[in-house]
């Protein structure tokens, strides 16, 4: 791992440390914790309007899905 020093707020880092003590967590893993969700949220938000964008692009036909119809397969239960 790299040790990679920050500038942060002091009420930031004192809800920080309240919230990594009752987790019985550290400063460390707790910041690499919300980094990989926050990467992940931006990823899916990205990926989501690439989707968007196609969307708009080439929106879908009438009868795009019309094939599929007969393959739905309903249960009962």
């Amino acid at each position: 791992m790299r040790t990679v020093q920050m500038t942060l707020d002091e009420d930031l880092v004192a809800t920080v440390d309240r919230i990594t003590r009752q987790l019985r967590t550290t400063r460390s893993e707790f910041t690499r914790m919300a980094l990989r969700e926050a990467i992940a949220k931006q990823t899916a938000a990205r990926l989501e309007e690439l989707h968007r964008k196609g969307d708009e692009k080439r929106p879908v036909g009438r009868d795009e899905f019309e094939i599929w119809e007969g393959e739905h397969a309903w249960v009962d239960e």
